[in-house]
């Protein structure tokens, strides 16, 4: 069996000087082989490659240091009632008298590494449209854009993006010239893939490109606190005198500039500033799989799925125990940040992804979750928002949500629609025909209504006419071989659709 599961095993059975043997030897090779990717660097590259390599040689270090991903489920505790404030009271204490005086502190920083391929997409993911020809950068664009008009600010946008979007995104940036709104980017590592056997790197030089491009992946966006601060943003925002970060994922439409929540982190009520938000919500039955707060020898902590021993995952998922997960909505303080860089004490647990190449070779990929460092940071706090503030799109049903009446959309930001009686979204499941964002949208001639929908399932190769009526629960399912075409105008009320467009009461 491979090293990687031997040296694992070892660490369990306690033989320990044996294991450190091994494990030197293995930190020994490894660092060989970075040094010979490193001489392959063009001298323009070198500078940044080193960092890069000498970032990925750390994780690798903690990589084998570490006994194996569990947390010790003995010393989780439910966060203390004061840890986590509902949104409410926050919002209760109202604003400021001058708000400009509050953003002019804050700097916005969305994670765009992600492609488009899950949706059937090419390039950055942030570039697909999502309502009314705005893709989800144009979004982000006009919600900071009416910030600065609105309150005279200068609130700047950062991307962070990855090598795989780095040069898509900058290209459509220029379309941005003219808005008011100072546009940044910077680019996470590039970490080299390791063998799963041999747990080496399976480079042999630093191109990306041709056979080497699956060498190669960004370490998930736990990187941000060293690239931000490697890419010497970090400094010039200090210098400009900004104080905060507010941290999003660039596809979750719901993460706007909230300032309340700013005016909480600037004026705190007990005087004491906070250096780590995270926005909590509470889980729906969607939700289990969601990283959750706790508390863990004294600090907040946030445990994902992937770190709970196996025998306790039915109990983290229960909504009963652990009732609200993060949004990775994030406020942290830059000076925080830059302390804590400095003397390497931001601690994330490590996140081991194994991936098949096209080959077939298997490797493994050490990645951070960046809501991991809470327990680095001093006095954190969880917030616990309205779900509204949560509302990624990371499939095409998601993006049938979005597009729909549900929602109206207002200076780049989505609301629900007041015309809808019940605040909740509908649960929309569109199956595997739909999946790619070009087919989906060649199956609805346009948007249904959805304003009273609660429940939609389409199965198989279904279309839908213009002005279709979705209300209820409705469940449309085509046979292999049958096609379903909803016909124009159509209004289905808690109908099941089947087979050959008989259309029953439900």
């Amino acid at each position: 069996s491979s090293a990687f599961v031997k040296f694992k095993a070892m660490s369990q059975d306690g033989a320990s000087q044996f294991q450190e043997v091994i494990r030197q030897e293995l930190e020994l090779s490894v660092k060989k082989e970075l040094e010979k990717i490193l001489t392959t660097a063009p001298s323009h590259e070198f500078e940044h490659t080193k960092k890069d390599l000498d970032g990925f040689r750390k994780l690798f270090h903690r990589f084998l240091q570490e006994k194996g991903p569990s947390v010790d489920w003995g010393k989780i505790q439910r966060p203390p009632e004061d840890s986590i404030q509902p949104y409410e009271k926050i919002k209760a204490r109202g604003l400021p008298e001058n708000v400009s005086s509050v953003l002019n502190k804050l700097v916005v920083v969305k994670l765009n590494g992600g492609l488009g391929t899950s949706m059937g997409c090419k390039g950055p993911k942030s570039l697909i449209g999502v309502r009314n020809e705005n893709t989800f950068l144009d979004l982000t664009v006009q919600q900071i854009e009416h910030l600065n008009k609105t309150y005279n600010t200068d609130v700047p946008l950062v991307l962070m993006n990855s090598f795989n979007t780095d040069e898509d995104t900058k290209k459509i940036l220029q379309k941005y010239n003219h808005c008011r709104v100072k546009i940044y980017t910077f680019n996470q590592s590039r970490y080299p893939r390791i063998n799963k056997e041999s747990l080496l790197p399976v480079a042999k030089d630093v191109s990306y490109s041709g056979e080497n491009t699956e060498a190669w992946y960004p370490p998930g966006h736990g990187d941000i606190y060293a690239s931000f601060y490697n890419s010497g943003l970090l400094d010039t925002f200090i210098g400009e005198g900004k104080e905060y970060i507010f941290v999003s994922n660039i596809d979750n439409l719901g993460a706007t500039v909230d300032l309340y929540i700013l005016n909480h982190l600037m004026n705190p009520p007990n005087g004491k500033r906070c250096e780590f938000v995270m926005e909590v919500t509470n889980k729906t039955r969607a939700d289990v799989k969601g990283g959750t707060l706790t508390q863990y020898e004294g600090k907040l902590r946030l445990v994902e799925i992937a770190q709970v021993p196996k025998a306790h995952v039915d109990e983290f998922k229960s909504v009963s125990k652990f009732k609200i997960f993060n949004t990775n909505n994030l406020w942290i303080s830059l000076a925080a940040v830059k302390r804590l860089q400095e003397q390497n004490a931001i601690d994330m647990e490590i996140i081991v992804n194994p991936k098949t190449l096209d080959g077939g070779l298997n490797v493994i990929q050490l990645e951070t979750a960046v809501g991991a460092a809470i327990k680095s940071f001093e006095n954190s706090l969880g917030i616990n928002v309205p779900r509204s503030r949560f509302l990624p799109v990371k499939t095409t049903s998601d993006l049938l949500l979005v597009m729909s009446n549900l929602y109206s959309l207002n200076a780049g930001s989505l609301t629900m629609s007041e015309k809808r009686e019940f605040p909740t979204v509908p649960l929309v499941k569109l199956g595997s025909s739909f999946t790619k964002v070009q087919d989906y949208l060649r199956r609805f001639e346009s948007i249904p209504d959805m304003l009273e929908l609660d429940h939609l399932t389409v199965s198989g190769d279904v279309t839908f006419g213009k002005n279709v009526s979705l209300k209820g629960t409705v469940i449309i399912i085509a046979n292999h071989g049958d096609r379903i075409d909803i016909p124009p105008g159509a209004v289905l009320e808690n109908k099941i659709v089947s087979g050959n467009l008989r259309i029953l009461d439900h």
